[in-house]
């Protein structure tokens, strides 16, 4: 029997270590617009039947001068569908706030944790309020972007972008939260972080140690150097 369950078992934390080292990412184009998992800069993106199915209730909206409006999501073989995409000086932010906790167990310590996964896509530079609970929000400058933890500015934390080539870039949150980067690249930008809580908490019923967020804003830049290929698209994990 241990032969049996120690294999599940295996088999689970590294489901749930390669779910949590992924992120989701909103991106469109002319006629729709699309939530994905996996990892955008090496063109991976998570399938149904497989770890897309993980998701407990995604849930987007989209924000516009007129207010916002809750969309729907409609799970395909490779993302999920969103019933519509942001225009002009609107943008579209995402989450999974029912991601279902797992636990991690080192000797006889066992960790729970609650991974929030969220994305924000951006048609604008124009400043933005925060409204996610880890939020990554323009500012009014080009390239500039303001980490947001709780409403409050989340300073020195690492903060990545990266095209859909696999170039990349790090740098870090100054004291109010603010990071700045050059965009040389005409294309699709997703700008990522992450950030652990520790204080602990309850989801849909459940205990957990360890708050986990992961968010992404995405943008399309128009001008700049010709955008490099992606890399041929990894296979999704089961």
């Amino acid at each position: 029997m241990k032969c049996l369950v120690m294999p599940a078992l295996l088999s689970t934390l590294l489901l749930a270590a390669s779910a949590q080292a992924h992120q989701i990412w909103l991106q469109q184009d002319a006629k729709s617009a699309n939530l994905y998992f996996g990892e955008f800069g090496e063109n991976l993106r998570e399938a149904s039947p497989g770890l897309l199915d993980r998701f407990a209730q995604p849930s987007a909206v989209l924000i516009s001068t007129d207010g916002e409006k809750t969309l729907d999501l409609n799970k395909g073989s490779n993302g999920f569908a969103l019933s519509a995409r942001a225009g002009t000086k609107q943008s579209i932010v995402a989450q999974d706030a029912h991601y279902p906790v797992f636990e991690h167990k080192v000797g006889d310590v066992v960790t729970r944790t609650a991974w929030t996964p969220a994305a924000r896509l951006i048609t604008s530079d124009a400043e933005q309020a925060p409204r996610l609970t880890l939020d990554i929000v323009p500012t009014g400058k080009h390239g500039e972007f303001k980490l947001v933890y709780k409403n409050q500015p989340l300073p020195k934390t690492k903060v990545g972008v990266v095209t859909q080539s696999g170039w990349l870039k790090e740098a870090y949150t100054d004291e109010q939260g603010l990071v700045k980067f050059n965009l040389p690249w005409q294309g699709t930008y997703v700008v990522e972080t992450h950030h652990s809580d520790k204080s602990g908490g309850e989801r849909d019923g459940k205990a957990y140690d360890v708050g986990s967020f992961t968010t992404t804003l995405s943008l399309v830049q128009a001008k700049g150097v010709k955008a490099l290929p992606a890399p041929p698209a990894m296979k999704p994990n089961k």
